[in-house]
């Protein structure tokens, strides 16, 4: 039987409503609860924190969700101890990927590190920073979305397209010039790619997650490093050389590192080539 393919512009073939009209209502649904809230802001001289940016952003992903009557385990993945294994295994991922770029440094000379005492008193605010970071960026740009562009265009396009809106939402970042901008714009694109792929070879949100978390943690909150070109205080104080920022990054962060880079394109490389256990048993 030939299927021909349906030129109905509001539903496709299944007489489902099409991805491209999801993400348009994700939009609507997240200005709908956003431009409240940043009014209520405004008028009572508030910050809109990456908590409360984290939560708005879930919220309107958890609608989106339900309004498609899907159950949250696909957008999320299934909440098991397999999810939990997947974050631990971003987590162990993300360190690995900050610590080895920091290691040559170190050998080459280019940092060495102090113990900063006022890192310690900082750090439980400094994991709910990058907390409440990590899961507004990572619902934003690896969640319904994504997800979405991935059944309507494929995965490819929809790496791409997410890649460079997150690559947008970072060029205002302090530090965003000269070879620092190259660098570090072409180490959070591939970044951004990085966690996509993270997410389909799991079809899960943990290794994303972990990941994320612990690559910023890892740079800003225990090596001392800025993070994005956010200045941060970690329980290591980073001491600079007189090597090119291309090098070690400088205040904006081993992002904007040539070793930095060389580890995201090997981590991506092994994240692209990996065949999760799961998915081999399923084929």
């Amino acid at each position: 039987m030939i299927h021909q393919k349906s030129s109905n512009l509001i539903l496709n073939s299944e007489r489902q409503l099409r991805n491209g009209w999801w993400i348009l209502i994700f939009f609507l649904v997240l200005a709908s609860i956003l431009m409240p809230t940043l009014l209520f802001a405004q008028q009572n001289a508030m910050d809109v924190s990456f908590g409360l940016q984290a939560i708005i952003v879930a919220v309107t992903s958890f609608i989106c969700q339900l309004l498609r009557r899907k159950p949250l385990s696909e957008l999320l993945g299934t909440l098991n101890s397999l999810w939990l294994k997947e974050l631990f295994l971003g987590c162990l991922i993300g360190s690995v990927l900050m610590l080895i770029p920091a290691l040559i440094m170190r050998l080459f000379g280019w940092v060495d590190w102090q113990w900063n005492l006022a890192g310690f008193s900082n750090l439980l605010t400094i994991v709910l920073l990058f907390a409440g970071v990590t899961v507004a960026e990572e619902m934003l740009f690896r969640g319904f979305i994504f997800q979405r562009f991935i059944a309507g265009v494929g995965e490819w396009p929809a790496q791409l397209v997410l890649a460079g809106l997150f690559l947008l939402t970072h060029l205002d970042n302090p530090g965003m010039t000269g070879n620092v901008k190259i660098l570090a714009g072409i180490n959070i694109f591939l970044a951004s790619i990085l966690f996509g792929f993270a997410f389909i070879r799991t079809k899960s949100l943990a290794m994303p997650l972990g990941l994320h978390f612990m690559a910023n943690f890892m740079q800003g909150g225990v090596l001392g490093f800025g993070v994005s070109g956010t200045d941060q205080t970690g329980i290591l104080w980073p001491i600079f050389s007189e090597a090119p920022e291309w090098l070690t990054g400088g205040k904006f962060g081993i992002e904007a590192s040539l070793p930095g880079l060389i580890c995201v394109m090997a981590t991506l490389v092994l994240i692209y080539i990996w065949k999760p256990r799961k998915e081999i048993e399923k084929r």
